[in-house]
Order: C-alpha cells, then sequence, then structure tokens
C-alpha cells in the first residue's frame, strides 16, 4: 500500500483513497466528522463541477460536493 499522503482536491477522478487526516478545524472539521469523514474513510471523486469547483465525491455511499478549499484540508491516501 501507498502511503503518501496528498490533500483530498490533488486526487484524480475516479481513483480511490482512504483519509488519514484532517487539518481544519472549527466548525469545518465538526461537518467533516458529522459527514463521516474520519480516518480510514474511502473517498472517491466521481466528477468536477463545469467550473471545476466543487467536486463531487463518493463517501460512504452518498455523494458529496465539496468545495477545493475544504476538500484540500482533507489528507488522503491512495489505496
Amino acid at each position: 500500500m501507498n502511503n503518501h499522503q496528498i490533500a483530498l482536491n490533488q486526487l484524480p477522478i475516479g481513483k480511490k483513497a482512504n483519509v488519514t487526516a484532517l487539518t481544519s478545524d472549527g466548525a469545518t472539521r465538526r461537518r467533516m466528522l458529522d459527514l463521516g469523514i474520519i480516518d480510514g474513510t474511502e473517498i472517491e471523486p466521481l466528477y468536477k463541477s463545469p467550473s471545476g469547483n466543487p467536486v463531487a465525491y463518493l463517501i460512504r455511499g452518498a455523494v458529496i460536493a465539496l468545495r477545493s478549499d475544504v476538500s484540500g484540508r482533507i489528507m488522503v491516501s491512495m489505496s
């Protein structure tokens, strides 16, 4: 398994990765935790909006759109 960490917003469309860390705090961190984005959660970027921001991600069976400023604070390791 590749342990190289990257920000979620750098993950190519269609590639799966597992969450390794959240670098945000406050309300943004709480929202991520409430969505189930915790260590080990598998995330897959599905598609980008026409402008490229936000990106739709498959997280725990739900499709959730995240802006790049938020997804950039979620660290992942490709599976």
